[in-house]
């Protein structure tokens, strides 16, 4: 994840297509497609992000309030579009209820999609990160941007030339077999 971009460095509009084409090639749970991409490619844009994110009070260590890259996409899920969708025949549910969901899959769907846009960025020789914001300032972000009430940012990704001196995180990963396991969880992968 890279926090810090070019400033002289502006993404090409193609890399920018390609990256969001790509997010929508994302699977989702009975083709709902229950997202919303807002792409801010122009620097008013960048700053109207910020200060809508910005908190009132306290400190401003969100990433968010503070973000300067060419590019942000900010993705949305929209619950309703899963909602209706398994309400319909062919997927067996009379009713709009997220109770029998075992997880909120339109967020995760939506995460999906953000990974591919990530995934492509990198591919295209760009820095990207994925980051939260601030819950209570939402609201603002949504007055903003226009955002209407059904689609809910699950974060937002900076996209651009990295500024940052290459890292080697390898010996901070987490041993495998901490994290994966074979057959039964108190077997850890070898």
């Amino acid at each position: 994840m890279v926090r810090s971009y070019d400033p002289d460095r502006p993404v090409p509009p193609e890399v920018v297509e390609r990256i969001v084409h790509n997010g929508l090639r994302a699977p989702s749970a009975g083709f709902s497609q229950g997202w919303g991409f807002l792409v801010l490619d122009n620097p008013a844009d960048i700053a109207r992000f910020r200060d809508a994110v910005r908190p009132d009070d306290g400190p401003e260590n969100w990433f968010a309030a503070r973000v300067e890259s060419p590019l942000l996409i900010v993705p949305h899920s929209n619950k309703d579009a899963y909602l209706d969708r398994y309400a319909q025949p062919d997927k067996g549910f009379v009713d709009r209820s997220d109770a029998w969901w075992p997880a909120p899959y339109w967020d995760i769907d939506t995460g999906m999609a953000s990974l591919l846009m990530l995934l492509t960025a990198v591919d295209a020789g760009l820095g990207a990160c994925f980051f939260g914001m601030p819950v209570d300032r939402i609201a603002a972000y949504r007055e903003a941007f226009g955002v209407p009430p059904r689609f809910t940012p699950i974060g937002a990704i900076s996209i651009g030339y990295s500024d940052e001196p290459p890292r080697d995180l390898r010996n901070r990963r987490r041993p495998v077999d901490e994290v994966v396991h074979r057959g039964r969880w108190s077997h850890p992968a070898e």
